[in-house]
């Protein structure tokens, strides 16, 4: 079953999540054009399960940030430069640096990778 995600603005992209969480979260993410009706621009599929258990088998979260991260500062380097992207990779590279904090704790405490809290 799906679900569509509110993202601020359908204006040209829905984005809807495959709503069959497995391992505590979604895995599976679909944007699809709002013009032509169930085209499909894009499919994301995230890992799915703890590495040390499961083997990599999709993307992170760290991962996608990263691309985002990337876009915007390109921008921010061109003619489309401007204090909103300057404040969102502010954000984005937050984002980050709280979602490496977890996994070196995790390192240290010798859960990374597995199920174990």
């Amino acid at each position: 079953m799906e679900r569509k995600l509110t993202i601020g603005t359908e204006k040209y992209t829905q984005v809807f999540a495959d709503d069959e969480k497995e391992f505590n979260a979604n895995h599976s993410y679909t944007v699809r054009t709002v013009k032509v009706p169930n085209t499909i621009l894009s499919h994301v599929c995230f890992q799915k399960g703890p590495i040390k258990e499961c083997g990599v088998n999709g993307v992170n979260n760290e991962d996608l940030l990263a691309m985002v991260l990337d876009r915007l500062q390109s921008f921010q380097e061109s003619d489309f430069k401007c204090r909103e992207n300057a404040i969102a990779i502010t954000k984005l590279e937050e984002a980050l640096l709280w979602l490496r904090k977890r996994t070196m704790d995790r390192e240290a405490r010798g859960v990374e990778g597995t199920h174990a809290v």
